[in-house]
């Protein structure tokens, strides 16, 4: 999302063209170019997931041209109800080593106690408020999961390092229209906690060509023998679905003097960002040799 702040932005302007620069050196001139005041909102991002202690990330928003490291704002209180209407605070407890973290562990800046409880149907509610008096809520419901069928994989007619597996992830779709999912691959055991690590691959997908019938998820030749596999998909709402595509435009979009630039869609109040339930299931394969 592009930003802009209130501050005077310098740009050098080149006084001449490529041709009129021959024996004279190159022309600078500063100008101001006044930009638009910036007001900076709250940013959450927030995933619940069942039997996980539920956590989200706070922060501010900046301006385009302003600082790239994220704002977390230290005056913030975060409360999550339950679908038993039990309000649950949420403490701030920053593990500022995952912004730098390369292992892929996420970010958090509020976390609470105890593991979630969370059933199909369920809807939980959040708020989100600073002593400036801003203030983010949400609501989001968990969906019913959907089981993974199979997983499997097939290799190339390589030999050698060239030799390399696709993998597959099936499961069908069920009857109803508008189901979005989110599918996860970790390389690596489980038991040792590759699942904390960044996903091998990471993409969501619609059922707008494949309602009610069963459904396959692919990868390219990228995997090796004795690779463990472990596909998660997550059943996700529009919303959700609409969150993840705005996020990739907006990537694809900056610094691209080309691009267009897109806007993050958010399903919170008040502010910038998401709330959901990631409902999903998983299932682990070997790759043989």
């Amino acid at each position: 999302m592009l930003d802009f702040t209130g501050k005077l932005a310098k740009y050098a302007v080149l006084a001449g063209g490529i041709g009129g620069l021959g024996g004279c050196g190159a022309l600078q001139n500063d100008i101001d170019v006044p930009l638009p005041f910036y007001a900076s909102e709250l940013v959450v991002e927030c995933y619940l997931e069942p039997g996980k202690v539920p956590s989200l990330a706070v922060t501010t928003s900046v301006p385009y041209l302003g600082v790239v490291l994220p704002q977390v704002p230290t005056d913030v209180t975060v409360t999550l109800t339950l679908p038993n209407g039990t309000a649950v605070p949420l403490t701030f407890a920053p593990n500022f080593r995952a912004l730098v973290d390369t292992t892929g562990e996420k970010f958090h800046s509020h976390i609470g106690r105890t593991p979630l409880v969370a059933r199909p149907g369920d809807v939980f509610k959040l708020d989100v408020r600073d002593t400036q008096g801003r203030r983010v809520t949400g609501t989001t419901t968990m969906l019913v999961p959907v089981a993974i069928d199979s997983v499997e994989h097939k290799f190339n007619d390589k030999t050698g390092a060239e030799r390399k597996a696709y993998f597959l992830t099936n499961f069908r779709d069920p009857s109803t229209p508008n189901d979005y999912y989110r599918l996860q691959l970790h390389r690596g055991n489980p038991a040792r906690g590759a699942l904390r690590r960044r996903p091998e691959v990471d993409y969501t997908a619609q059922d707008r060509l494949n309602n009610g019938r069963a459904f396959t998820l692919g990868t390219s030749y990228r995997f090796s023998a004795n690779d463990t596999i472990t596909a998660t998909l997550y059943r996700i709402d529009e919303s959700f679905y609409r969150f993840q595509q705005s996020v990739r435009d907006a990537r694809n979009a900056n610094g691209n003097p080309f691009g267009q630039p897109s806007a993050i869609f958010s399903n919170v109040q008040g502010g910038i960002g998401i709330f959901t339930v990631l409902s999903g299931t998983s299932a682990t394969k070997v790759i043989p040799r």
